[in-house]
């Protein structure tokens, strides 16, 4: 049964993989400018920083707390 099920998944995954057609090139206008992903990029590059300086000081307090408890 489970190489039946999976000769049936990997005949799906082929034809739908087969099924994808290529076009022609991108049909885009000269005059169309780009968006730039300059700014989210930098905001969750940010974001990403900040959350490991959160999550470090957090391991460091954790610490000197349970080093006292220690003493």
């Amino acid at each position: 049964m489970k190489k039946i099920i999976f000769t049936i998944l990997i005949n799906f995954v082929a034809i739908c993989t087969y099924a994808q057609t290529f076009g022609g090139p991108p049909s885009f206008t000269p005059d169309v400018l780009d968006n730039p992903i300059d700014g989210g990029l930098g905001i969750l590059l940010g974001a990403g920083a900040a959350y490991g300086a959160k999550k470090l000081r957090d391991k460091r307090n954790r610490n000197n707390q349970d080093h006292n408890k220690e003493d």
